[in-house]
């Protein structure tokens, strides 16, 4: 099967994000890494290309930054990377326009499933992979934890409230993935070094033919009107009687002064 994983560069999100006086997240001091639903993805869709064969390919949206991100891709089991140089701010619905033009180019034969995180680290709208599924018209099955081949599709673990359940889509689909029971592999020396030899493909928007009508600032139907830090936790009250029973009995009447019982 011929796989294709999105992915987004964002902000490590491993480090504390501060704004500044402008009220815009400081994230220039912030090393850009890969998304980690996005990792998931990727492992997932190099296991299945381990087990049952096919090729996978890495796409982007962004400039000559996301360089490093793809050969870090290209060196956990992508084959192929392509970024589609666009560095205009979009809403998800641009994103996805842009990812659907994009997928059209990034490959020598159509995907049979297209894998996204089920969300970024850095907006967490978990908007993008259902929204590109619509924009291609094939169907999409999101919160996916396992995929197995199976005549003309493939089988898929998803998680619920509930718990799990089984269900089955036809090919080409896109699939949103959550963290699975495993982790994302490390690369090796050997394979940081033939990474930085595989080539990336360059796409532009208007190479993919796409419309400046459906993407970009103007185009954008949700845009962020601000952002703003949690408010501090206030400081906790410590009890320090030394008996239980006291202790107890001080914790009642302090729940009993707030109104909590």
């Amino acid at each position: 099967m011929e796989l294709l994983v999105c992915i987004k560069q964002v902000p490590d999100d491993s480090v504390s994000v501060s704004l500044g006086a402008d009220g815009a997240p400081k994230l220039d001091e912030i090393a850009p890494v890969v998304n980690a639903f996005d990792t998931y993805a990727l492992e997932m869709a190099a296991r299945f290309k381990e087990a049952h064969g096919g090729s996978v390919t890495v796409l982007t949206i962004g400039g000559d930054a996301t360089v490093p991100a793809l050969r870090s891709c290209l060196s956990v089991g992508a084959d192929h990377a392509y970024k589609l140089a666009e560095e205009s701010a979009c809403d998800t619905q641009g994103i996805a326009y842009l990812l659907s033009k994009a997928s059209a180019k990034a490959g020598e034969q159509p995907f049979d499933v297209i894998f996204c995180g089920s969300e970024s680290t850095d907006a967490s709208s978990g908007q993008v992979g259902a929204q590109l599924a619509e924009i291609l018209g094939i169907p999409v099955v999101t919160n996916v934890l396992a995929v197995e081949p199976r005549e003309g599709g493939v089988t898929l673990k998803q998680e619920t409230e509930e718990g799990y359940r089984v269900v089955e889509a036809p090919c080409p689909c896109v699939v949103t993935i959550v963290k699975p029971n495993y982790e994302p592999r490390y690369p090796s020396i050997k394979s940081k070094m033939a990474a930085r030899k595989m080539p990336i493909g360059d796409l532009t928007a208007a190479g993919v033919e796409a419309d400046a009508a459906q993407f970009g600032p103007e185009a954008a139907k949700v845009r962020r009107v601000a952002i703003s830090a949690p408010p501090q936790r206030q400081s906790g009250v410590k009890i320090q009687e030394k008996e239980a029973a006291e202790a107890v009995r001080r914790a009642m009447e302090m729940l009993a002064g707030q109104k909590l019982i």
